[in-house]
């Protein structure tokens, strides 16, 4: 009976073992938005002893991230609600495998420091540039602030600006009220920037890690981003403990100073974990008020599009 036992166990350690070897012929690419993930990853230390290879890829916003994504130039990418929305709507190939709960600070509505724009009600008439397109989490505080102050959406002309050039026109003085998020947001308020309306309240402040759907029906590379997912969660628990050193690691990633940065960090996220039921409700109804707008070209099925079985996804 022990030589059998033994004789099992020996055989499940070679079939784990030649999994993990297997994985060693995997390469994920790793879509972020300015930095936000490897920036955390790199101060935490989650990728060590990974048993598959994998590279960033950064961009500005989640428009050209989803396009890269619709490319298949990543596996994985990470964006806020109502973006990932956009994209499986515009026929995207993804799926939702862990949320993000995110800080309703870090995305803002704001205005020159000598504005004479003082409320959300003052904005009337008035063009708002919107980072970073159609369908964006700041096009979503931005109506949703509308209505919070009784103005119609019609009243309110929307440009949509790539980030980083909203941030040189800014700076330049010549957008007069931007909606926006972090490291963005946070860098135009230490430059003068006034705030008229964060997304508390008026967003779900939720945001995903989605996966190609393609990248995910190949078994190996299905485990790999089960592990990246896991490791995320963990990398993010210790930016929330360690504030400090994540800081230094963001404000070298992305050329700020650590006293610039902090503030930003500060309100990055409160946690990565599986996708749970209440997620997938809260969403739908962005899916459901997005689709009334004609934002999104077509509803959502929001369930269609998350696999909560990923997270736990392990060798066996």
């Amino acid at each position: 009976m022990y030589k059998s036992l033994l004789t099992a166990l020996l055989l499940c350690v070679s079939v784990t073992a030649s999994a993990a070897e297997d994985l060693s012929g995997v390469t994920l690419v790793l879509g972020d938005q300015a930095r936000n993930l490897r920036s955390l990853v790199e101060a935490s230390g989650a990728m060590k002893g990974a048993s598959y290879h994998y590279r960033w890829a950064n961009f500005q916003g989640a428009a050209p991230l989803f396009e890269a994504q619709r490319a298949g130039a990543v596996d994985t990418s990470y964006a806020g609600d109502l973006p990932v929305l956009m994209a499986a709507a515009g026929g995207v190939d993804l799926k939702i495998i862990a949320t993000n709960v995110g800080d309703a600070g870090s995305n803002g509505l704001i205005v020159p420091a000598d504005s004479p724009v003082h409320s959300v009600r003052d904005l009337a008439g008035k063009t708002v540039v919107v980072s970073s397109a159609r369908g964006s989490i700041s096009q979503h505080l931005l109506y949703g602030a509308l209505q919070e102050a009784g103005i119609k959406r019609e009243a309110v002309p929307v440009r949509f600006v790539l980030p980083v050039d909203a941030s040189a026109a800014f700076n330049s003085g010549q957008i007069a009220a931007w909606a926006t998020f972090d490291p963005y947001l946070g860098i135009a308020e230490q430059h003068g920037a006034r705030l008229l309306r964060d997304s508390k309240g008026l967003t779900t402040a939720l945001s995903f890690v989605t996966a190609t759907d393609s990248s995910l029906k190949d078994p190996l590379k299905r485990l790999a981003i089960a592990d990246f997912a896991r490791r995320l969660a963990k990398a993010r628990a210790w930016g929330i403990a360690h504030p400090d050193d994540y800081n230094q690691v963001y404000a070298a990633l992305t050329r700020l100073s650590p006293q610039a940065s902090a503030p930003i960090t500060a309100r990055i996220s409160h946690g990565i974990r599986p996708v749970s039921a209440e997620d997938i409700k809260k969403v739908q109804g962005v899916s459901d008020l997005f689709s009334s707008l004609a934002i999104l070209p077509q509803k959502v099925d929001v369930q269609a599009i998350t696999d909560t079985s990923v997270f736990e996804a392990r060798l066996q």
